[in-house]
């Protein structure tokens, strides 16, 4: 037999259990994400330093392929590590967040190439890191030090500026995945 004391400390263990099981399946989906949109930034960069006549057509098909596979990725998932069943509003939020950010940087900004370089990688790690109040200090981790390489290239990096965001920016999103993997 046991007595109340210990079986309120057993509940507690059992709960602290479930809390890391959920925050470890959600690093799980997260990282995937992660990586996911690391590789299309890494690339959208890449064709932005080398050939920048195409970074207008690299961007919409970065961001259309980005929010597609994260579509996917989430349908995909084994029901196991699903918290809740595909919800519309999670597009909806998509929609908002590049909206908002278009009017910043097109109706109100005026953004030229090299601001929009910048503003769109801190305006991501923006929400990284208010996710990462939520769900887990790596988001915070992650989301702080793309925004600070990103500040410092951007004041310090010359012409090869989206080179440099290549490897901040989508190299920096691969490793905070395959980090968030390894926690």
């Amino acid at each position: 037999m046991i007595d109340s004391k210990q079986a309120a400390e057993a509940l507690a263990d059992i709960d602290d259990i479930v809390q890391r099981l959920r925050q470890s399946q959600l690093y799980e989906l997260a990282s995937i994400g992660a990586i996911w949109w690391g590789v299309l930034v890494f690339a959208g960069n890449v064709v932005t330093w080398a050939w920048p006549f195409y970074a207008v057509y690299a961007w919409p098909a970065v961001d259309i392929l980005g929010v597609g596979g994260l579509v996917a990725i989430r349908l995909l998932t084994p029901p196991r590590a699903q918290a809740a069943a595909f919800d519309l509003r999670i597009v909806l939020v998509f929609a908002l967040f590049f909206a908002f950010g278009y009017i910043c940087t097109n109706v109100l900004g005026h953004f030229g190439p090299r601001e929009l370089g910048a503003f769109w990688p801190v305006y991501f790690m923006l929400f990284y890191m208010l996710a990462g109040l939520w769900f887990g200090t790596a988001f915070v981790a992650i989301g702080l030090g793309i925004s600070a390489l990103t500040l410092i290239g951007y004041f310090i990096i010359g012409a090869p500026f989206p080179l440099w965001m290549a490897f901040v920016n989508g190299g920096g999103l691969i490793l905070g995945g395959l980090w968030m993997r390894r926690i």
